[in-house]
């Protein structure tokens, strides 16, 4: 049997994180560490890294990748570390933790996948700067795509082998044959 970990506060977790030599993510009262990445999953958020960075430049958005948190107030200050954030809010400006995101992408593994597709949708959707959030697997050339629409409601699209990701939140289509390249499936 398990011992239920002490619950934390979001200011005992910030302080606990900033301690700790592994990465966690906050839900609940909870710490709860993060696996480790494999190859595949740092070569799919380097492609994206490598397609985004050049439309950033000169636009008002910074991009951020694997180890800046993001907190969403709105889900009892729920703590995730987003794979791909992009942030339009200068406003927004922690050096440690964001909470205004324009656009987030995770890259799926076994270990992740379910979380990343229920919890932190749901989630993620409460956040009001949200436009586009992203799911990319790692084991197949496979996108999904959830796009706020005009009335707030979410509108998704999968996407597969030969087709391209349109990133509207940040102007810019990236082909799938981009955002894997590289990767062994």
């Amino acid at each position: 049997m398990f011992a239920k970990q002490p619950e934390l506060t979001y200011a005992e977790f910030l302080i606990y994180e900033h301690e700790s030599l592994v990465k966690h993510e906050f839900v609940n009262g909870q710490a709860f560490a993060i696996a480790e990445n494999d190859e595949n999953h740092n070569l799919i958020v380097g492609n994206l890294v490598a397609n985004i960075r050049p439309r950033s430049r000169g636009s008002g958005y910074r991009l951020f990748a694997l180890d800046l948190k993001l907190t969403i107030a709105s889900a009892n200050n729920a703590t995730y570390y987003p794979d791909v954030m992009v942030i339009c809010d200068r406003t927004d400006n922690d050096p440690y933790v964001k909470q205004k995101p324009y656009l987030i992408v995770e890259v799926l593994s076994r270990s992740t996948a379910a979380l990343d597709r229920r919890e932190k949708l749901f989630n993620y959707q409460k956040l009001e700067s949200l436009q586009e959030y992203v799911m990319v697997s790692q084991s197949e050339q496979k996108v999904e795509l959830y796009r706020k629409d005009s009335d707030g409601g979410w509108l998704v699209q999968c996407l597969g082998v030969g087709e391209s990701l349109d990133l509207r939140s940040i102007d810019l289509a990236i082909a799938l044959s981009e955002i894997y390249e590289d990767v062994t499936l």
